[in-house]
């Protein structure tokens, strides 16, 4: 089993499996398991943010400038608006192909590492075991929008009749006081018709609820909100510090991160040094010269997303990149031991490793 750089001798080390020099990667090149031997990845580790932002759409009411007059409605906003806000944001580690971690594993009569697993970008998963799967991504599923009311149903043949605007508006401030006045009388049990049972009282507050709020509308306006959800992909292959992620215009909602209308939300990536750096010295270069399955060892970062020194987010986790990359002996795949091996999908680090000895 040998490490070999993807470039012109790809298709000739897929066949010969015999270690090539470093060259430009060809773009058609696909891994995968032939009856020879296998072509394989190792993965990075790949952000994908999940971010959700509120649209908050305001939309005055018809009769908005006789709110105050009639109906003591103070700062009753005449002119329609449209805002945005970032309400969460969560993430998911993602594993995909890392390119420069190409290898190369031929089967032979001596070895049992034959069983190869791999996902669709050609990521190693397991050699004699079961993969384990990455897990979808979840679809987004917004509440559903409260049912509206027409207030028009509302609305008398007086009301209707009426040869202004001021008057209408004053005759439905009248309507409004006279619902609210309805409700106080059958919550105090002094209505002229007091309702049998609990349920119907429950009933008819509900309907009168319903009727104050949707004339009150015609004066204060509605207020809609609904909520987007937005999945914005980075996989730094370095420590980062304040890079911008997105930006949100408060009248254009989520925009690209290069789009100076919107606010900056940033991206810190620490990398917390839990693995020591590779030691590049010619006996290195040798053990990478032999025969084995190569796995990452995985280091750990820390990443969090900020927005005027807010943090929104932060969590701690294994990614590829920040590791190194280490051999599994082929000794541990001689025809003495069968061996077990299985990486996560994310990180590439093993996640089990266990030998049982051939009887």
């Amino acid at each position: 089993m040998k490490r070999i750089l993807l470039g012109l001798s790809i298709i000739i080390s897929l066949l010969s499996f015999i270690p090539a020099g470093a060259q430009t990667q060809l773009s058609k090149y696909q891994p995968g398991v032939t009856t020879d031997g296998a072509i394989y990845y190792l993965p990075k580790t790949a952000m994908h943010f999940i971010v959700q932002v509120e649209k908050t759409t305001y939309t005055p009411g018809e009769y908005a400038p006789y709110a105050e007059r009639f109906l003591a409605l103070h700062n009753v906003n005449p002119e329609k608006s449209v805002s945005y806000r970032v309400t969460n944001v969560m993430m998911q580690a993602v594993g995909q192909a890392d390119t420069a971690k190409c290898f190369a594993v031929k089967y032979n009569a001596k070895s049992t590492a034959s069983n190869l697993e791999l996902a669709d970008d050609g990521v190693l998963l397991a050699i004699n075991s079961q993969g384990i799967r990455q897990e979808r991504p979840r679809h987004f599923t917004p509440a559903p929008k409260p049912r509206t009311v027409n207030p028009r149903q509302f609305l008398n043949e007086e009301i209707l009749a009426a040869g202004s605007s001021v008057k209408r508006a004053e005759l439905i401030a009248q309507e409004i006081y006279n619902v609210r006045d309805s409700k106080n009388q059958l919550t105090r049990g002094e209505a002229d018709y007091m309702p049998k049972d609990g349920e119907q009282l429950r009933i008819m507050l509900n309907q009168l609820d319903e009727q104050n709020q949707a004339l009150t509308q015609l004066f204060a306006g509605v207020t809609e909100r609904d909520t987007v959800e937005y999945i914005i992909q980075t996989c730094p292959m370095t420590a980062v510090k304040n890079m911008v992620l997105f930006r949100l215009s408060q009248h254009l909602g989520l925009v690209s991160a290069t789009d100076l209308s919107g606010e900056p939300f940033y991206l810190n990536v620490e990398d917390l040094k839990t693995v020591p750096a590779p030691v590049a010295d010619k006996k290195k270069k040798k053990k990478m010269e032999e025969e084995g399955i190569y796995v990452n060892i995985p280091g750990r970062i820390r990443v969090t997303v900020n927005h005027h020194n807010q943090e929104l987010f932060r969590d701690e986790f294994n990614a590829g990149q920040f590791g190194n990359v280490e051999l599994l002996s082929d000794e541990l795949f001689n025809k003495r031991y069968t061996t077990h091996l299985r990486l996560n999908p994310v990180n590439g680090g093993v996640e089990l490793l266990e030998s049982e000895q051939v009887k």
